[in-house]
C-alpha cells in the first residue's frame, strides 16, 4: 500500500518566503548581496514606474507610490523569493480607461476592492487554477497589451498636440493621432530616437548597466543644455513630491462599487495572471518553487495598500523580476530594500524628475512594448496547430480592438472548446472479434491476463467492449453510437473501464441507458475493471445490480458470462 501524501498545513501554505529566508540563517554576505540588487532593480523601476503612471492617464508620482507601498508589501508577505511587485505595462489599458470613465476616485477604489478579491482568492487557495489559463492566451492578451502601449505612445513619441483628449479605444485612438500629424515636434522625435538608441546600445554593450536610466538622463541633460521645445514631467504634471502621501481610504458607496466592481475583477484576474507568471519565471531562473495562494495574498495587501496611499494596480513584474535575480538577490529583502532606494530617491533628488521629457518615457514604453510582444511564441503558436492559432488571434484582435477581459474570456473558452474536442477525440471503443477465452494463460510472462487477441476462438454470445481514454460529455455521443453499432444481439455484453481515465455523471448515464436496451432484449451487462469513483457515479446514476454486475477484473467478468450462460442465471 502506497502511503498518503500529507497535505500541506494552513500556516505552510502562507508562511511568507521572508521567514523561511530568515529561518535559514541570514548572514550579512546576503544582506550586501540583496543591497546591490535591490539598487539595481530600483534604478531600473525608477523610470519605468513614472511612464507606466503617465501612460495610465495618472500623474507620475502615482507609480512611484505603487512602487513603493506595493512593491514593499509583495516582497514582505509574498510566497517568492524573487518577486519585484510594481506598476505594471499590462494595466495600462486598464487603468487608463477605468480613470477615463470612473476619474481617480473609482480607480482608487477598484484598485482596493481588486485587492480584496485577490485576498478572497489566496485564502480560498484559488490560486492554482490560474494556471490552466491556456499558453495562446497569455500569450495573444500580451502582444495586444504591446500593441496598445505603443499606440498610447505616439503622441509622445512623435510630440504631437491633440485638439481634444486622446481616444481610449484604439481606432479612434489612431484615427486622432492621424489628424494631429502637422503638430509633429522634430525635437521630440529626436529625444525619442535618441533614448531608444541609447537603451539598444546600453543592452548590447553593456547589459549590466541601467539602461532605461541612462537613456532618460541622457535625454534630460540633452533638452536642458539645447533648450528644445519639448514637454517634460514639470511642465504637464508639476513638481513631484518629496514623500508619501497619508493614507486615507477611497471614497466609496454601494452605486460607485457596483459601477467599479467590473474594473474591479478585471485588475484582479490579471494581476494573478501577471504575478504567477512572474513567479514561475523566477521559479524557472532559480530552480526555487513560489506558494502560489500566500503570492495571492500578499498581491491583494499589496493592492489594498496601494490604493490608501493613493496609487495604482500593483502586481509581479516579470522583467524586474528577472533584473533582480540576475543582478544576485538572495531573497525577499532585495524586493524590500528596492522599494526603500525610490522612496530615498523621492525624498532627495524629487526636484530632477522635473526635466524628464515626457518623449524619454515614450521610448521607454516603446522598448518595454517591444519586449512584451514576445514575437518567437506568437510566431511559434501561429505555426504549431490551427486550434492554438485560433485562440491565439481571437484573443490578440479582441484585446487590441475590443476589450482586455473579453479578449482572455473569450480566448479561454476557445481554447477550453478545444481541448474537450481534443479530449473526446481521443477516447476509443474497441469492439475486438473474436474474443478469448477467459482461461488462456500469458505464455510469456507465466501470469493470467487476458489480451484482445484476434487469433483466438471464442464464444458469440459474448461481445467485450474495451473503453479507454476521457469517457466525459464530450465524448459520451459518440462511444453511445459505437456501443449501438453491433448488429447482432448476444446475451451477454461486457464493457471494460479499466483504460478510463476520465468519467462523469453525462457517461453513467450512457452506460445506463445501453443497460436498459440490454435488459429489454433479455441480455446481461457485466462492467469490469471500474475504479470505486467510476463505480460511485454509475452507482448514483442508476447503473445497479441486477441490471448490470461489476467485476474487478475482466477475466472474472468472462468468466461470470460464461457460467451464467451455461446454466439459468442465479440471483449473484
Amino acid at each position: 500500500m502506497t502511503a498518503a501524501v500529507r497535505q500541506p498545513t494552513f500556516i505552510e501554505l502562507f508562511t511568507p518566503k521572508l521567514a523561511t529566508v530568515l529561518r535559514e540563517g541570514y548572514r550579512f554576505a546576503d544582506l550586501k548581496a540583496d543591497a546591490v540588487s535591490g539598487l539595481t532593480v530600483a534604478i531600473v523601476a525608477l523610470p519605468l514606474s513614472m511612464a507606466i503612471a503617465i501612460a495610465s492617464g495618472v500623474t507620475p508620482d502615482r507609480g512611484l507610490y505603487t512602487a513603493i507601498i506595493g512593491g514593499f508589501i509583495i516582497s514582505a508577505l509574498g510566497g517568492s523569493r524573487f518577486q519585484i511587485g510594481g506598476p505594471a505595462g499590462a494595466f495600462i489599458v486598464l487603468v487608463a480607461a477605468t480613470v477615463m470613465q470612473h476619474g481617480i476616485d473609482g480607480l482608487l477604489l477598484a484598485t482596493f476592492l481588486s485587492g480584496i478579491i485577490l485576498l478572497a482568492i489566496g485564502l480560498l487557495r484559488l490560486g492554482t487554477f490560474i494556471k490552466y489559463i491556456p499558453y495562446p492566451v497569455t500569450v495573444g492578451f500580451t502582444a495586444g497589451i504591446a500593441v496598445i502601449i505603443l499606440a498610447s505612445q505616439l503622441k509622445e513619441l512623435l510630440g504631437l498636440t491633440l485638439a481634444g483628449a486622446e481616444p481610449g479605444p484604439f481606432v479612434p485612438k489612431l484615427q486622432a493621432l492621424a489628424a494631429a500629424l502637422p503638430t509633429f515636434n522634430p525635437s521630440a522625435a529626436a529625444l525619442a530616437l535618441l533614448s531608444i538608441a541609447a537603451i539598444l546600445a546600453v543592452r548590447r554593450f553593456r547589459p549590466h548597466w541601467p539602461g532605461y536610466l541612462i537613456a532618460v538622463g541622457l535625454a534630460s541633460a540633452t533638452a536642458w543644455l539645447l533648450h528644445l521645445p519639448v514637454e517634460t514631467i514639470g511642465t504637464r504634471f508639476g513638481e513631484v513630491p518629496h514623500s508619501l502621501p497619508m493614507p486615507a481610504l477611497p471614497a466609496f458607496s454601494i452605486e460607485k462599487i457596483t459601477a467599479v466592481l467590473p474594473a474591479a475583477l478585471s485588475f484582479a484576474l490579471l494581476g494573478g495572471i501577471e504575478s504567477l507568471l512572474s513567479a514561475v519565471v523566477a521559479d524557472s531562473m532559480t530552480g526555487r518553487r513560489h506558494r502560489s495562494n500566500c503570492e495571492l495574498v500578499a498581491q491583494g495587501i499589496a493592492n489594498m495598500a496601494s490604493a490608501l496611499f493613493g496609487g495604482i494596480c500593483v502586481t509581479g513584474t516579470i522583467a524586474r523580476t528577472a533584473t533582480n535575480v540576475r543582478a544576485g538577490a538572495r531573497g525577499p529583502v532585495s524586493g524590500m530594500l528596492h522599494a526603500l532606494f525610490i522612496l530615498l530617491f523621492m525624498a532627495v533628488a524629487a526636484p530632477l524628475a522635473s526635466y524628464i521629457p515626457l518623449a524619454a518615457l515614450g521610448a521607454v514604453l516603446a522598448v518595454v512594448a517591444w519586449n512584451m510582444a514576445e514575437r518567437h511564441a506568437f510566431a511559434t503558436l501561429v505555426r504549431a496547430s490551427r486550434g492554438d492559432a485560433v485562440v491565439l488571434f481571437a484573443t490578440f484582435l479582441l484585446v487590441v480592438f475590443r476589450d482586455l477581459t473579453e479578449g482572455i474570456l473569450v480566448g479561454f473558452g476557445i481554447g477550453a472548446l478545444l481541448f474537450l474536442h481534443r479530449m473526446a477525440q481521443a477516447v476509443e471503443v474497441e469492439h475486438p472479434q473474436p474474443m478469448i477465452a477467459p482461461d488462456r494463460p500469458d505464455q510469456e510472462n507465466g501470469d493470467r491476463r487476458t489480451r484482445y487477441d484476434s487469433t483466438v476462438a471464442t464464444d458469440p454470445n459474448v461481445v467485450v467492449y474495451r473503453i479507454s481514454g476521457a469517457f466525459f460529455f464530450g465524448a459520451a455521443a459518440s462511444v453511445a453510437a459505437a456501443l449501438e453499432r453491433i448488429g447482432e444481439h448476444p446475451k451477454a455484453y461486457i464493457i471494460d473501464f479499466t483504460g478510463v481515465s476520465v468519467f462523469d455523471s453525462t457517461a453513467a448515464a450512457t452506460i445506463e441507458g445501453f443497460a436498459r436496451k440490454i435488459a429489454r432484449r433479455g441480455g446481461a451487462l457485466y462492467i469490469s475493471g471500474a475504479t470505486a469513483s467510476i463505480r460511485h457515479v454509475l452507482l448514483a446514476q442508476g447503473v445497479r445490480p441486477p441490471a448490470v454486475r461489476y467485476k474487478p477484473k475482466l477475466e472474472d467478468a468472462l468468466a461470470a458470462a460464461h457460467k451464467a450462460l451455461e446454466k439459468p442465471a442465479t440471483p449473484e
